[in-house]
């Protein structure tokens, strides 16, 4: 039998790369966020009547279920864009993880 427990996922997405790495780096040091994964990709969407295409950079933020709503408004402040993508979750992660995680923030 597995032990597991739950924590928080929290998807959004950056103009820049630089951007996303000053937030990931602010919320390690602000202990709000675990780890931080930044990747590349490539997103289709429909802003002001127009179809976009734009490269930009996915944040994953892993935390503690507690943290959602500071977690939010962080995302909020510190985003470039006007309506930042904040999709959020909660997963079950594996005991040696979500131990690892509440040990570090």
């Amino acid at each position: 039998m597995f032990n597991i427990m739950e924590i928080l996922v929290i998807i959004a997405t950056e103009s820049c790369k630089t951007n996303a790495v000053r937030m990931a780096k602010l919320l390690i040091k602000e202990k709000i966020a675990a780890c931080v994964s930044i990747k590349q990709i490539f997103s289709v969407y429909e802003w002001d009547d127009d179809i976009q295409e734009i490269k930009e950079f996915e944040i994953t933020i892993k935390s503690k279920l507690e943290f959602k709503d500071c977690l939010i408004d962080f995302v909020n402040k510190n985003s470039t864009y006007d309506v930042p993508q904040i999709i959020y979750k909660k997963y079950h992660a594996e005991m040696k993880y979500y131990d690892w995680l509440n040990k570090t923030i």
